[in-house]
């Protein structure tokens, strides 16, 4: 079946979901998350629009994600020693295991799919 999510840019961050603080933040201000998934709980693949405010957190995801970037600015240090500066309109793919810490310096917005 096909699912949608809605249109991306016409969506508020105060119609996004609650998702807490970032588990490992680097200091202060400790990142807040918002987001949507019309993906089941426990099902692949998981796919949705995430928000994150300013901070610095390491990243904890291990499967492999591609992402278009709507709004916002960071900056994605991977363990590997690369140094990613993404803006809005990018579009990245972040191979398994691209553990790393982001330094999000303007609210991001972005559209995701986890890859199993």
């Amino acid at each position: 079946m096909i699912k949608r999510l809605a249109n991306t840019a016409g969506i508020t961050s105060a119609a996004l979901e609650d998702w807490g603080k970032v588990a490992e933040p680097l200091g202060e201000p400790v990142a807040q998350l918002r987001g949507t998934s019309p993906t089941d709980k426990g099902k692949e693949p998981d796919f949705g629009i995430w928000e994150c405010s300013p901070g610095k957190w390491n990243r904890q995801i291990r499967k492999a994600e591609f992402a278009h970037f709507i709004s916002g600015r960071a900056t994605f240090h991977a363990k590997s020693g690369q140094v990613v500066e993404i803006n809005a309109g990018d579009a990245l793919y972040f191979p398994a295991e691209s553990l790393g810490v982001w330094d999000i310096h303007e609210t991001v917005r972005k559209t995701y799919i986890l890859l199993p």
